[in-house]
């Protein structure tokens, strides 16, 4: 059996495959679906939806038709580490960008700090999902290196991003302020987006000197979501005054906790970030 019946059968039980080891390295992760607080739940299906992306990039790469042996092999090797992988650089991006203290939150029923986890899980799967996927064993090693530089990458722009906010993102965040968590979602996804497009430089490998060139090139383009904040969403849409940080945004966010606003400034991020890994 070959063609689209094929690489389906493989998109399902990779997906299914996935499911089970995330349900195993993570055993409260039903029992959040199932009857956990509403913040338990937006974590959760961000681990869901990170299992789904990591099978989807899986099967588009691992899967050559040429031989059963070989299809199930890559996408069971593959599927599982960047799975791992993932779920591991998420957490870490969580605790480092978030808090220690954000699964506590979480516990206690905080759907900003639910969103905003599910937020950083999302935007690591997209990176690992450009970063941990092929066909050749052998070059699970590379793709590793590209996993930590693309992480490391997604770890530094968010931090630098979320500075041309006057307000603690990560405090306002467990202060419960949903409006916030959507904004750092919004971005964190965004700028996974792009480092995801970033890895995908021009096809093979041709050594890191050519890699880190159109690595860094793509790069580049992120410098697109400044004037997207603070000038279209807030000068032109907020018809507020010009500033190079903060401003009518912020305030909305922060001080009025505008979902809307803080929805809007996202969703500027996701369709720049959309239109960057088409044009870049």
């Amino acid at each position: 059996m070959e063609g689209p019946l094929y690489v389906t059968a493989f998109a399902v039980g990779t997906t299914l495959l996935l499911l089970v080891l995330a349900m195993l390295v993570r055993r409260g992760l039903a029992q959040d679906l199932k009857s956990g607080n509403d913040a338990q739940r937006l974590a959760a299906v961000g681990e869901v939806l990170a299992v789904f992306l990591i099978a989807g990039a899986t099967v588009r790469d691992a899967v050559l038709e040429e031989g059963v042996v070989h299809d199930v092999i890559a996408c069971a090797a593959y599927g599982t580490i960047g799975y791992v992988a993932s779920a591991l650089a998420g957490r870490l991006g969580v605790s480092l960008l978030l808090g220690s203290h954000s699964d506590a939150e979480v516990a206690r029923g905080n759907k900003a700090s639910g969103l905003a986890t599910a937020g950083q899980l999302v935007a690591s799967a997209l990176v690992t999902s450009r970063a941990i996927s092929g066909s050749d064993l052998h070059g699970l090693g590379l793709a590793l290196a590209f996993f930590a530089l693309s992480q490391a990458t997604l770890l530094v722009f968010v931090s630098l991003f979320r500075a041309l906010t006057t307000y603690d993102d990560a405090e306002q965040i467990h202060g419960e302020n949903l409006a916030a968590a959507v904004s750092y979602a919004g971005v964190a996804v965004a700028l996974a987006i792009v480092v995801a497009r970033a890895l995908e430089g021009e096809g093979e490998f041709e050594g890191w000197l050519v890699s880190m060139k159109g690595y860094g090139g793509v790069l580049l383009s992120l410098l697109a979501l400044w004037p997207i904040r603070q000038l279209f969403v807030q000068t032109i849409l907020l018809r507020g005054p010009p500033h190079a940080r903060g401003g009518a945004l912020d305030v909305a966010i922060a001080e009025r906790r505008s979902a809307g606003m803080a929805a809007l400034e996202a969703a500027t991020y996701v369709a720049t970030a959309l239109a960057i890994s088409q044009l870049a």
